[in-house]
């Protein structure tokens, strides 16, 4: 059952100078649930997940977890960031670290794991995403697609209880979308909760239990997957649709 509250975004807003990015967005987001976020470019989803992550801060408005504020002064950031974990579209790797390395510094440095725990646990993570064989491997010896499923595995790695995927194949060439994507549905029947912006439509259609529409800074229009899909009940989502589904 996916009825234990996790995450609650509440009222929330996001200005740079006088341009109000995020307008009075409300989200509740359910233990094991897969919440895909689409929108056109520009609508707010990446800044709806940095404020999440804290890595903007929000202008107004409160983000619970587990019913407690983020944003309250004694909340610690650093432990809340490894339970929300973030995979990027840049992958952001360490490039002087080798692979094993990546996804063992996170557990040795934050979760104060012992060297061999931390090694043991990469190693299985790195099995899981296709990505073993490539223990001692740079990330600038790896493709795109290579270095993304290192950076789900180092995620991971923290034991996260969400997961945040912003547009993680965006910067991959179109033959490596497909491993990463894999990997996500790999991760999606863990019962692990993800958040995921994307622009992969079918990725959003097939895994997703709730599907956002984001428009112009607004949450405009939420619900499952075949009701945004198949019945979408705004306007703004049914030209979205048309637009992008008519280009692939």
């Amino acid at each position: 059952m996916k009825d234990e509250m996790i995450l609650q975004v509440q009222n929330l807003h996001k200005s740079f100078g006088d341009h109000e990015v995020l307008k009075d967005i409300n989200l509740d987001v359910h233990k094991g649930e897969v919440m895909s976020i689409i929108g056109a470019s520009g609508s707010g989803k990446s800044t709806l997940l940095r404020n999440i992550n804290l890595l903007e801060q929000p202008t107004g408005g409160d983000i619970l977890f587990h019913e407690k504020s983020i944003l309250s002064d004694d909340f610690d950031v650093t432990l809340y960031r490894a339970k929300v974990g973030m995979v990027f579209q840049s992958f952001n790797l360490f490039n002087n670290l080798n692979v094993l390395q990546n996804v063992m510094v996170g557990q040795t440095t934050v979760l104060k794991r012992d060297a061999a725990a931390a090694k043991t646990h990469a190693m299985e993570l790195l099995e899981r995403v296709g990505m073993a064989p490539y223990v001692n491997a740079k990330p600038d010896q790896l493709s795109g697609g290579q270095q993304q499923r290192v950076a789900i595995a180092r995620a991971e790695a923290m034991d996260p209880e969400v997961l945040l995927f912003d547009e993680p194949t965006s910067a991959l060439d179109p033959e490596m979308v497909d491993e990463v994507l894999n990997t996500m549905s790999s991760l999606a029947h863990t019962g692990l909760t993800m958040i995921i912006v994307t622009h992969e439509m079918q990725f959003a259609r097939d895994v997703s239990d709730v599907v956002c529409f984001m428009n112009d800074g607004v949450l405009a229009e939420t619900g499952t997957p075949e009701q945004i899909f198949e019945h979408p009940q705004e306007q703004r989502t049914q030209e979205f649709l048309k637009r992008y589904l008519s280009r692939v």
